[in-house]
């Protein structure tokens, strides 16, 4: 009886505990303040990029993908995709010790009428790795799986920075 009452305790402890620190659950990253509904995406269908983009995107049920530019409210265009890989340090034998991986994307958003939404904006990501010649085919599996986990990154990069542009108003007139 004595156990079952310290086990509710602990529980109700650790309930109230973690609704104090502001635990909350992420929700869409997208959500409803999309100025657009419906976006065409300039991207090679077999860069893994533009899969790992376009499977986020109808997950979130948010925003229709179209199939041709014309159809959609938006395009966002991919300009420029690169990994690279930088010695980052040496041993004693000038031998390499460290890398560092980067992955950089340009993109840009642009409207139906060809207007820019979002300017061409780079985003880089980078990532350390050691090197150990022994274990070759280990690094290059490491090597391999941090550059997904940069793409995951990107892709919810990308997405939060389309969910922060602000709806070009048509009927405001610049002064002249």
């Amino acid at each position: 009886m004595l156990k079952n009452r310290r086990l509710l305790c602990i529980a109700l402890a650790s309930t109230v505990m973690l609704s104090a620190c502001g635990f909350k659950l992420r929700g869409s990253i997208l959500g409803n303040n999309l100025p657009f509904k419906s976006i065409f995406l300039a991207v090679p269908e077999t860069s893994a990029l533009g899969i790992e983009l376009r499977r986020y995107i109808r997950g979130s049920g948010e925003l229709e993908i179209k199939d041709r530019q014309e159809d959609a409210e938006a395009t966002l265009d991919i300009t420029n995709e690169i990994r690279d890989k930088v010695i980052l340090s040496l041993n004693s034998q000038g031998r390499v010790r460290e890398y560092v991986l980067y992955y950089r994307v340009t993109i840009r958003v642009r409207d139906n009428k060809n207007v820019e939404l979002l300017a061409p904006t780079q985003i880089v990501l980078k990532r350390d790795i050691s090197y150990n010649e022994n274990q070759v085919l280990a690094k290059e599996a490491e090597e391999a799986m941090l550059y997904r986990d940069m793409q995951t990154d990107l892709v919810q990069q990308i997405l939060r920075r389309m969910a922060a542009i602000k709806p070009v108003d048509a009927n405001v007139t610049t002064p002249q």
